[in-house]
């Protein structure tokens, strides 16, 4: 579709390290179609190691605009988020907007671009926690019931929204992008190069964890750090330390204990390369579910629940307390066991195959293309 179409452009909103590396995918298969993008960051994640350095490696263009919002309270944040937002859709009049996953600034880009009967397009839909005590929870059940195009990335998601009443024609399974860009960048995971960037030890686990349940009571935060350096005893633990739990973590000694190393916040491929390479991983991220599922390592998911259930069926994530989590772990190395990265798997989530960017560029293509190659005339989003 030629760029000089009126109201011809996709904006893609991404404010954080995980919608950085979904849309990769996305924005390349919809240049590849020859549709006018444009890349709002909203500044959610601000500092070179949670935001930029994912642009230069994952080969995203450089974002149109960045409305740098930075961090704040909910409120607050998502406030600034409705306000700049606005402005910028006003301007240019999309054809249609693309979010991702369940931040502040998923939420806010598509509750304006709704009121302003501009059609969202939401990846990963469908995942579901059914733990209303999570801001993610919030982000994604909202975003889906404001997205005319919703995009799902295993099958549950799509079982999710049927039973929410969601009209089916607007649900498609599409596989999972993240995945995209992993598969697409396998070869440059080397655990040896962190290894030597890091001087780590050839054993180690890999930690993050940064979700308001078990960073912001610092009683909780205190017996967790207990609990980790109970691990630490045994194996060395490797940390890169997200800035928001890095103050309740200092604050209860996590870095007192000689084995623990605390890093700063890694780039993408650093990051997966250390996620390669660890014997176990220990997280409360979602993102880093899937990651270890595809590589084969070893998670223990910090959480009583998972919106990603697939990463337990088909993958290797378990979910465990703090309490679990000594004997979780001294199991998980007793045992040893690994398996490749593999897309072709049978036991691999299905549509994990790296053409899920793809799948999404042919659809929105054909919401915005007529069967004749004319533009079609996009109606407002749901409930607008």
């Amino acid at each position: 579709m030629p760029a000089s179409w009126p109201h011809a452009e996709i904006v893609h909103v991404v404010g954080a390290r995980p919608n950085f590396v979904k849309a990769a995918p996305v924005v390349a298969a919809l240049a590849r179609r020859g549709h006018a993008q444009r890349v709002v960051h909203t500044g959610q994640h601000y500092d070179d190691r949670m935001s930029a350095v994912f642009f230069r490696e994952l080969g995203l263009p450089r974002p149109d605009v960045d409305l740098g919002v930075g961090s704040g309270s909910h409120g607050e944040q998502t406030a600034a988020l409705l306000i700049g937002l606005e402005r910028e859709f006003a301007a240019r009049s999309p054809a249609f907007v693309i979010v991702y996953g369940d931040v502040n600034s998923t939420l806010a880009a598509a509750l304006v671009a709704a009121k302003l009967h501009i059609p969202v397009a939401h990846v990963e839909a469908g995942l579901r926690s059914f733990d209303w005590t999570m801001p993610e929870e919030v982000n994604r059940r909202l975003t889906d019931q404001l997205s005319r195009l919703l995009f799902a990335t295993s099958p549950e998601a799509v079982g999710h929204l049927a039973n929410e009443g969601v009209d089916v024609d607007r649900v498609h399974f599409v596989g999972n992008p993240m995945i995209d860009t992993l598969l697409a960048n396998l070869d440059r995971f080397d655990p040896a190069a962190v290894r030597a960037a890091h001087e780590l030890p050839e054993r180690y686990v890999a930690a993050t964890l940064h979700r308001p349940a078990n960073v912001d009571d610092p009683e909780v935060a205190a017996r967790l750090v207990a609990r980790l350096h109970e691990v630490a005893d045994t194996v060395d633990i490797v940390m890169p330390v997200h800035p928001r739990g890095r103050a309740a973590f200092l604050a209860a000694g996590l870095d007192r204990h000689p084995r623990v190393r605390l890093l700063d916040p890694l780039g993408y491929i650093e990051f997966v390369a250390l996620v390669r390479g660890a014997a176990a991983v220990v997280t409360d991220s979602g993102g880093v579910q899937e990651e270890t599922t595809m590589l084969g390592v070893p998670c223990l998911t910090l959480r009583p629940n998972t919106e990603r259930p697939i990463t337990i069926t088909h993958g290797t994530n378990q979910l465990i307390t703090e309490a679990e989590l000594p004997a979780s772990v001294a199991k998980v190395l007793a045992d040893g066991r690994r398996r490749a990265a593999d897309p072709g798997a049978s036991d691999t989530p299905p549509l994990w195959d790296g053409r899920a960017g793809e799948r999404i560029a042919a659809i929105v293509s054909a919401e915005l293309v007529g069967p004749d190659g004319a533009a079609a005339a996009p109606s407002g989003a749901a409930g607008s």
